[in-house]
C-alpha cells in the first residue's frame, strides 16, 4: 500500500490522532510531551503514531498535511496544528470541547 495512502487511511480512520515523537507513556522530544500533556487533560482517547519508528510516514505526513513540523493533531481528518497551537487552544478552553465532541465517535 502506498505511504500516503495510508497515512489517509490513519486520518480518517480515527477521530482522534496524533503523530508525534515517542509514545504518551514515553514522549520523545518536549514538543512531544506538552502536546500529550494537553491531549491527555482532555480526558479522552486517541490514537498516536510514533514517527521515530515509522521513517516513511515521518518523511510522507509534512507534505500530506502541508505543515512541516512535529507533533501533529488531526481531529476528525483536519490538521489542528502543532504543539503551540494545541497548548494555546488548551489554555484557552478550545481543546476540551473539540476533543469531546470528536471523541463522540469512538466507540
Amino acid at each position: 500500500m502506498d505511504i500516503m495512502e495510508t497515512i489517509r487511511e490513519q486520518i480518517e480512520g480515527n477521530p482522534i490522532i496524533l503523530y508525534m515523537k515517542g509514545s504518551p507513556n514515553s514522549p520523545q522530544c518536549g514538543f512531544s510531551a506538552r502536546t500529550i500533556e494537553a491531549l491527555t487533560s482532555c480526558g479522552e482517547r486517541f490514537a498516536f503514531v510514533d514517527i521515530l519508528s515509522n521513517p516513511e510516514i515521518r518523511t510522507n505526513l509534512p507534505s500530506y498535511g502541508n505543515w512541516p513540523t512535529f507533533p501533529q493533531l488531526w481531529v476528525k481528518g483536519e490538521l489542528i496544528g502543532g504543539c503551540d497551537i494545541v497548548t494555546e487552544m488548551h489554555e484557552k478552553g478550545e481543546l476540551v470541547p473539540l476533543i469531546k465532541e470528536a471523541s463522540q465517535n469512538i466507540e
